[in-house]
């Protein structure tokens, strides 16, 4: 496959897991934002895990997208040849380890943080603490076995080895990627992690001004995908284990991305969340407060209005899951309700919008679970579908989510007409019942409830789709709150003040 290159270019966007080979919210977003701004021009780097987990663009570049970089931060992990002794840089290892203490003592965060802008320094090509003297040198191994000795509880150091390389690897593909990244003005990363280090990376090496933007709080949802991964290992037995207590793995990923977090904070400027409660939850993961600020999604009114006048004259019983088939979207949660809303219902069906691929077995489990509850004639699994089509057959939006930030497709529902039930994460309580008294006088536009409650989400759409009296006022409060909140000219008049500030070189985000 062929990327555009350049040899400049205004803006870069730094995407981690993101578009254009993942399908969903932030990806569509992060399409928006570069079609709203042809007078730019973007490069784009793209970090994801391994080749083979990013097989096809879901998603065409635009044409203002003038260069494109890809990176698999865990494949071809090892230098590609026969290792050779070395000492290694001692005194550059020896800051790691001086970070590594202020870190375990509890120091303040501006003298651990001093300590992290160093040593990322010297990781850039051409400083002293190389990644062959990490993989290979004397003084490498000599501080994993003292910092296993001391601080590791769980008995196998080969798994501690290992955790502890496959963790810190990518950072050197990421100090490449920030040395010989073509020249541009401004830098945008869309999530802190990987990407965010990027950012803080390059921020610091070229003096360059850094956005960064947060859908959802990368370090909470990393938070989420660690407490479920199986691949973790926790070799302690019975009577070493707390029950109470994270693996010691756990805790070390935990903390390795709670540091690329503030690596970030401390180099963005503006830091922007979707709504209030993310704002003030990147001041507590350390972001400056006065460098923070919302600014909501928004959605295209000419493209969705105008869906409204092809919906039939009586509500279609139809519940629509829009979203990724993956644990983090609780698909299962949806099918169980769907259980007791056929039972009330028996007209009614379920329908999964959203592609497969990227969790095939849990997937898999969620057909086997519709299977077993007898609900082949009433649930669908329609893969990914173009949401102008669906807006118009359907009743209700459904996200029963555990974790969200501002899903655009609560407000495209809105723009189309289709009223949501939501599980209360993220902003979705202010967008269906307002964040404010003059928000919350337009009305209430669908329900929430409780994550991972099957029954009271049941009974929540059937609430609705029981009473076209109900069901057509959570309607129209939907289409008066996108209108008046949610629309995209808010939004793209918001960031051009960004990139224009950001390319004069003035960070500030009013």
């Amino acid at each position: 496959m062929s990327f555009p290159t350049a040899a400049q270019a205004d803006i870069a966007l730094l995407l981690e897991g993101t578009f254009p080979y993942v399908s969903g919210g932030v990806s569509s977003w992060v399409n928006q934002i570069i079609r709203a701004y042809p007078e730019y021009t973007f490069a784009i780097v793209f970090l994801g895990s391994r080749r083979e987990d990013y097989t096809a663009m879901k998603y065409e570049l635009p044409a203002n997208v003038v260069h494109f970089e890809e990176y698999f931060l865990y494949d071809n992990f090892g230098p590609g040849f026969e290792p050779t002794a070395r000492a290694g840089n001692r005194e550059a290892f020896a800051l790691t380890a001086a970070m590594h203490e202020q870190l375990m003592h509890g120091s303040a965060d501006g003298e651990a943080l001093a300590s992290f802008r160093q040593i990322a320094r010297e990781m850039l090509p051409g400083g002293s603490l190389t990644l062959d003297d990490f993989l290979h040198s004397e003084a490498a191994w000599e501080i994993i076995c003292d910092h296993y000795r001391r601080f590791c509880s769980d008995p196998s150091f080969v798994d501690y080895f290992w955790t502890v390389r496959i963790m810190h690897q990518p950072l050197w593909t990421l100090a490449h990627v920030a040395k010989h990244l073509i020249p541009v003005r401004a830098l945008h990363s869309v999530s802190t992690g990987y990407a965010g280090f990027l950012g803080a990376l390059l921020h610091q090496s070229r003096n360059l001004p850094l956005v960064l933007s947060e859908h959802g709080i990368y370090t909470k949802e990393r938070k989420i995908d660690l407490f479920k991964s199986e691949w973790i290992r926790d070799n302690r037995n019975v009577f070493q284990r707390d029950p109470t207590e994270l693996s010691y793995f756990r805790r070390m990923w935990i903390a390795f991305f709670e540091w690329l977090g503030r690596f970030c904070y401390d180099a963005a400027d503006p830091i922007i969340a979707l709504y209030e409660a993310n704002r003030l939850r990147q001041i507590a993961d350390g972001a400056p407060a006065e460098r923070t600020c919302n600014i909501p999604n928004g959605i295209s009114l000419a493209r969705f209005a105008p869906l409204r006048e092809l919906r039939p004259a009586s509500t279609p019983p139809v519940l629509c899951l829009i979203g990724r088939v993956v644990p983090i979207k609780d698909i299962k949660t949806f099918i169980r309700a769907m259980r007791r809303v056929v039972n009330r219902m028996p007209e009614a069906e379920g329908w999964i919008a959203g592609p497969e691929d990227e969790d095939p077995a849990y997937a898999q489990e969620c057909h086997d679970l519709v299977r077993s509850l007898g609900l082949e004639n009433h649930v669908r699994f329609l893969g990914f579908q173009k949401v102008d089509e669906l807006m118009p057959k359907i009743g209700l939006i459904i996200l029963s989510s555990i974790s969200e930030a501002l899903p655009l497709v609560i407000l495209e529902g809105y723009a189309a007409g289709v009223p949501t039930v939501s599980t209360d994460v993220g902003s979705c309580r202010q967008l269906i019942e307002g964040l404010d008294d003059e928000d919350r006088a337009l009305g209430v536009s669908g329900g929430v409830v409780k994550i991972a409650d099957p029954q009271e989400l049941a009974d929540a759409a059937l609430a609705l789709l029981g009473d076209p009296v109900a069901w057509q006022a959570a309607s129209e409060a939907g289409v008066r709150r996108v209108e008046r909140y949610y629309n995209d000219d808010l939004m793209f008049g918001r960031y051009r003040e960004v990139y224009e500030q950001a390319l004069s070189a003035s960070g500030a985000c009013r």
